[in-house]
């Protein structure tokens, strides 16, 4: 059993492929931030290798509405856990110097989050996103 956990919340009502675009840039930041989240590359038989996963289980939830995914923002932020988050914005970007610039545009308590991921301690992540499903 590993004592951290990687969790994303996604908005429940974005479309389908929004939804997997964002678990891919969230899931992306945990990678590069946390280091000893990288598991070993995959070698075959012949010798061929392939890129290391995310050692960590990786649970996905779902927020029903904004106010369920800032809860657990909130939450997420008193227990002090690594946060990275993805904005309604974001999907009119195209590079990744202006998704820093329009992030720079808002203040925390201002950020049309329509994800976020966390990464900690078990009970720190269980407890952050109390009464958040996981998505189906």
């Amino acid at each position: 059993m590993y004592d951290k956990k990687v969790a994303i919340i996604i908005k429940d009502d974005l479309l389908p492929w929004q939804k997997l675009n964002v678990v891919s840039f969230l899931a992306g930041s945990i990678a590069i931030e946390f280091p000893e989240t990288h598991g070993e590359k995959f070698i075959t038989a012949d010798h061929e290798e392939y890129l290391a996963f995310i050692k960590h289980p990786t649970l996905i939830y779902k927020a029903d509405n904004a106010e369920k995914l800032q809860r657990a923002f909130r939450r997420a932020k008193d227990r002090e856990l690594a946060i990275g988050i993805y904005t309604q914005q974001l999907f009119a970007t195209r590079s990744g110097e202006e998704n820093v610039l329009e992030i720079a545009k808002h203040t925390t308590d201002n950020l049309d989050l329509v994800g976020m991921i966390v990464y900690g301690e078990n009970k720190k992540v269980d407890k952050a996103l109390n009464g958040l499903k996981y998505h189906e």
